[in-house]
């Protein structure tokens, strides 16, 4: 008796929602809905495909490998190791018009930036100026938290300390002789980066901030002197430590460099010769690496990428090849609906 009067008060109220008695609806999936969905969804993806693939197939790629190992490059004599502060040229044409706006990008290869530990070696809370980060750097970035006299690195850790150091300037040759092409490096790093995620310490001048420590140890010159043409283009908010900090997925990429906007080549690169100096600075022999320079445009879709074409063309061909596959089986081997 006693058992049944528990029963009775634990039993939910009788109504509509308590006892799931509410009206529902459950997809029937029927071969007449299947079939077409199946067809539907295959053209869709087919026209994507199509669209990013001749997109992207317009878009004008100009990669130089500038690496110098091969004793023809025109950068041999500066891949020795104990050649320092070597300059080297590269000479290349372009037939005709290179559509801009033309970006300009440095490459690098067999470069594992996504690492575990490389990828932890740095101090957020010091690249967003906090002041106590720069006497006392996170463990993280060991061994590139103290040099050699126990003296904190600023910025510190791995990422910060390979930062790439090559430089460019191009010329384009007319008439024999060169002339400056202007190279835009503003706005390059992303505007989270620049805006949240980085910051320099409110301190004025800037280089007060970085007192009683010393620059990462492959670095020419300390943070607060990144760019000597715009003071305030400096720091941890500096456009090309921006672009490095934001590490790659894959052992092999290129990061933005500069934009060719300005003048003149507001609407590309015309055809004709061109110098391209370069401050060789950054080794790559010890990890078997190679650098180069890319030129390239962009669409509405970015930059060139024909494997995501390729892709939607793939599963949208698999797509409607199933719905004949269904179609067939359904025509051979289909019942009689039950009442």
């Amino acid at each position: 008796m006693v058992k049944e009067e528990k029963e009775i008060a634990n039993r939910p109220d009788n109504t509509a929602f308590t006892q799931q008695r509410l009206p529902a609806w459950q997809p029937m999936l029927s071969a007449g809905i299947v079939i077409p969905g199946f067809v539907l969804i295959g053209l869709a993806f087919i026209g994507i495909g199509v669209a990013l693939f001749v997109t992207s197939r317009s878009i004008t790629v100009l990669e130089i490998d500038y690496t110098g190992i091969e004793k023809d490059s025109a950068c041999f004599k500066c891949s020795n190791a104990d050649v320092k502060n070597c300059v080297c040229n590269l000479v290349f044409s372009i037939d005709s018009l290179f559509e801009g706006p033309v970006f300009f990008y440095y490459g690098l290869s067999n470069y594992f930036q996504n690492y575990r530990k490389y990828a932890a070696s740095r101090d957020d809370e010091q690249l967003s100026g906090d002041l106590d980060a720069f006497t006392a750097p996170s463990d993280s970035c060991s061994p590139y938290d103290y040099n050699s006299n126990d003296q904190p690195i600023v910025p510190c850790g791995a990422i910060a300390n390979s930062m790439f150091n090559d430089t460019f300037v191009l010329y384009r040759v007319v008439n024999g002789a060169n002339k400056l092409v202007p190279l835009d490096g503003k706005g390059i790093a992303w505007w989270t980066d620049y805006n949240v995620k980085f910051r320099n310490p409110s301190v004025t001048p800037l280089k007060n901030a970085f007192n009683n420590t010393v620059k990462p140890i492959f670095w020419p010159k300390p943070a607060y002197q990144l760019d000597a043409s715009d003071p305030a283009n400096n720091g941890f908010i500096n456009q090309d430590f921006l672009v490095w900090m934001r590490r790659a997925a894959l052992p092999d990429f290129r990061k933005l460099y500069r934009r060719i906007t300005d003048g003149e080549y507001a609407k590309g690169l015309p055809a004709g010769n061109y110098s391209l100096t370069i401050a060789y600075n950054y080794p790559v022999e010890s990890f078997d690496g190679r650098k180069k320079v890319v030129f390239s445009n962009v669409s509405w879709m970015g930059g060139k990428n024909e494997f995501l074409g390729i892709a939607y063309l793939v599963v949208g061909s698999l797509c409607v090849l199933m719905s004949i596959v269904m179609l067939i089986v359904y025509a051979k081997f289909k019942f009689p609906e039950e009442d």
